[in-house]
């Protein structure tokens, strides 16, 4: 879990909560708010309030708005998100998912299936807004429903399901259609016998190479269909020839470099000590693709404040070497040899190293440092290396040293809720910007671990990370004891998942439709191309489309998206994914087979990077409209006539309303007192690169119910609102960045005796970070 807010105990959930009682929906043309308008007739007694658990699925949901008091809604009358993902589970967990059904919605992302690759990509690669696309632009317009797709390249999938094959075509490469050089894959068509291909994407015809030429069967098909993964898969990936390498030569295999702030703050809260020590065992578990082999990724260590101290770790050497750069006006990388080395040649010489730093700086008094210059650093020492890499930067303060980079602390909340507010999201300078182009062209990603006690301008420091494809973790108030054991799971975490560098993905489209807009943690230095200095197997790509023609019925809407990256081992390799949707030219259709969860993490990205140049009360103020309009849209075209007093849902969209209102009570969109500029900048930093499940839990936490922490099964969770939660319980809420603990002021003696070792509520300490149960402790 990443972020550094505290625990609260009685009542204080922290990140955005669910539907609140009070909440009014959007305005229809013509009609007022939700139980705005005259009372619906009275229900017989037994019928006046709808048990929340039990909400009716027709096509159109149609829930009286039960009036409790003027301009409210009875909370139990708005679809329950805890009932439509058990219905998900109950219904699709049991069989596997094939995706050889072109437009075929996949389960919930809170639902656990398995996925079988009959054609087009895993829904842990791709996710859709809507599987079936409309047929014009005037179409798309009317509905207001988002055209675009949540693209997780390098993700990781369970034990039982397949990694998409490797492809070897040898010194020819992959075979791509002549004009608009999409991949092969099953959309492509053989003819002539087999001896050419038309391009599903831009109908061109194509030469089949000869040593690719196989013959068709009865059905048009070839004979080794499914003996090739390019033509019976949704996703595999093809071996790069060196004609897709930069300069036309082979790339070294990745170097990693650990920078390490030994500045007063970073010793006193116990951070360089922890790096140091965790770093000896970490280097064991650098990424590999082969687990029995040992990792080619080598390492480099430097240590700053407001000079930097490079260390010579050379295996010939009976103790590291400090080299002291303190001219960081003009950065330049003080040694070659013995900077970069293999974990295994040099062990002894860095264990010797990690384990002197912190007894090097334990005394120190410097309190200022650099930034600019470390990035810098790291950058050269890759150049002079011809190698990409990973830069991890362990940092406490707000760079204020002279030197290039450095920056001013600008935190006014008085600019907070008004036009001048955007100024404050927005990076201080230009530097930064140029400094991540010159990292992406190296393939140079970084990664930043925050230690701040005060501001430290997020919103100027991540930009390196945001832009090379790299992660900003943030622990403010770092104290070793209580949140030691966080960062060390994401610092392990960070070092050893899979990842790719010196990416470039494109996404090509069938003819009348295009890629048009991109949201993630990347760079592009044109309108196709998104460049990723580094691709983890946790960052997604939320691509939007939008129409430029036509689309027909009768074939669908193609999309491919294409990753050329290295590989850990320093294999250049091409990664391909395949998605295949339906086209509609009625509106029902459309409506009928949308995803609400991809919708809602499209619409946050949106709105997040909106804040950038617009007033945040103006992006509040488009979201609600463009949700009241895909509403109202659905109500005069697709719903049969009713009352102004009935709530009308599309099935598969019937939790918009209540999804976008979380959205809205975000920190980012709608900062408390007690949410710092700096948290604000982090955690919309953080949303551009989730994918649908982490956006699913960030915005709709998962409240559950603590009765007994030693059954075998968590218990139902609860819907997320505070007249939901009693006085008598405990309750877990649980975010996909923090757990918080609920407690009940008349919680059982036995319950709190359980949990936290006290039978008495006023005797529970807020700042505990473990708890008791009777299985041995548990980290929150």
């Amino acid at each position: 879990m990443q972020g550094g807010y505290p625990t609260q105990q009685n009542g204080a959930f922290g990140q955005p909560r669910g539907p609140q009682p009070g909440y009014a929906g959007p305005q229809y043309p013509g009609q007022q708010n939700y139980g705005a308008g005259p009372a619906p007739a009275p229900a017989p007694p037994a019928q006046k309030r709808l048990d929340p658990d039990s909400i009716p699925s027709p096509q159109a949901s149609e829930l009286p708005a039960v009036q409790k008091s003027r301009h409210r809604i009875d909370p139990d009358a708005i679809p329950s998100p805890i009932q439509v993902i058990e219905d998900d589970r109950v219904n699709k967990s049991s069989e596997p998912f094939t995706t050889g059904v072109k437009g075929q919605a996949p389960p919930l992302v809170t639902t656990n299936f398995q996925v079988k690759d009959q054609g087009n990509a895993s829904p842990r690669f791709i996710r859709c807004t809507a599987y079936n696309m409309p047929c014009t632009a005037d179409m798309a317009k009317q509905s207001q429903v988002p055209l675009a797709a949540v693209i997780k390249p390098l993700a990781m999938l369970p034990p039982d399901e397949t990694p998409p094959y490797i492809v070897d075509h040898g010194e020819g490469g992959p075979i791509r259609c002549n004009r608009c050089k999409a991949y092969m894959c099953p959309y492509m068509q053989f003819i002539e016998g087999g001896r050419r291909f038309q391009c599903g994407f831009c109908s061109c015809v194509t030469e089949v190479p000869p040593h690719y030429f196989q013959h068709l069967d009865h059905t048009g098909k070839r004979v080794d269909c499914y003996d090739r993964p390019e033509l019976s898969q949704g996703s595999y990936e093809f071996v790069a020839t060196v004609d897709y390498c930069k300069n036309n030569k082979l790339p070294q295999p990745p170097s990693f470099i650990f920078f390490i702030d030994v500045s007063y703050n970073a010793v006193k809260s116990g951070m360089v000590n922890i790096v140091c020590q965790e770093l000896k065992t970490l280097l064991d578990y650098l990424p590999r693709e082969n687990p029995e082999a040992d990792s080619v990724v080598r390492v480099g260590f430097v240590t700053y404040n407001k000079v930097l101290h490079f260390y010579n770790v050379k295996s010939s050497l009976a103790q590291p070497q400090m080299m002291v750069v303190s001219d960081v006006s003009d950065m330049f990388l003080p040694l070659l040899d013995g900077f970069l080395v293999g974990v295994n040649d040099s062990r002894m010489v860095i264990e010797s190293l990690l384990d002197q730093i912190p007894e090097m700086f334990a005394d120190t008094r410097e309190t200022e440092t650099v930034f600019g210059p470390v990035i810098q650093a790291g950058l050269e020492a890759l150049k002079a290396a011809d190698c990409a890499g990973k830069l991890f930067v362990f940092h406490s303060t707000l760079p204020i040293a002279e030197a290039p980079g450095k920056l001013k602390n600008r935190e006014d909340k008085k600019l907070v809720g008004t036009d001048k507010e955007k100024s404050l999201f927005q990076p201080q300078s230009g530097f930064y910007s140029n400094l991540s182009k010159e990292c992406v062209a190296q393939g140079c990603c970084v990664d930043l671990f925050l230690f701040p006690n005060q501001y430290v301008d997020v919103a100027t420091l991540g930009v390196v990370p945001v832009s090379t494809g790299g992660s900003v973790y943030k622990y403010t108030y770092f104290q070793a004891e209580t949140d030691r054991e966080r960062f060390l799971n994401d610092l392990r975490r960070d070092v050893q998942k899979p990842m790719g560098f010196d990416a470039v993905m494109r996404v090509r489209t069938s003819t009348g439709i295009r890629a048009t807009d991109f949201f993630g943690s990347f760079f592009m230095s044109n309108t196709t191309d998104v460049e990723l200095a580094g691709l983890d197997c946790d960052k997604t790509v939320t691509v939007e489309f939008r129409h430029d023609d036509k689309l027909s019925e009768d074939t669908g809407a193609l999309m491919q998206c294409a990753v050329l990256y290295t590989s850990c081992s320093g294999q250049r390799r091409l990664r391909v994914h395949n998605m295949a949707v339906n086209c509609c030219s009625q509106l029902a259709d459309l409506y009928r087979n949308c995803e609400t969860d991809t919708i809602i993490n499209f619409f946050s990205k949106y709105a997040y990077r909106s804040i950038l140049n617009t007033p945040t009360k103006t992006v509040r103020d488009t979201m609600v409209n463009q949700c009241a309009q895909i509403l109202a849209c659905y109500r005069k075209n697709c719903a049969s006539p009713s009352s102004a007093g009935q709530l009308i849902l599309p099935e598969c969209m019937k939790l918009l309303p209540v999804y976008l209102n979380c959205v809205l009570k975000s920190d980012v969109l709608q900062p408390g007192a007690d949410i710092s500029l700096d948290d604000r900048a982090y955690l919309r930093q953080l949303l551009s690169c989730m994918d649908v499940s982490e956006s699913h839990i960030f915005f709709y936490p998962r409240l559950l119910p603590l009765v007994k922490l030693d059954g075998g099964s968590l218990p139902m969770a609860v819907r997320n609102s505070e007249e939901r939660l009693s006085k008598g319980g405990v309750y877990l809420l649980e975010t996909g960045l923090h757990l918080f603990l609920w407690v009940g002021a008349n919680a059982q003696q036995e319950l709190l005796s359980n949990i936290f070792g006290t039978p008495t509520f006023s005797q529970i300490d807020p700042n505990m970070h473990v708890i008791c149960t009777t299985r041995g402790k548990k980290k929150l």
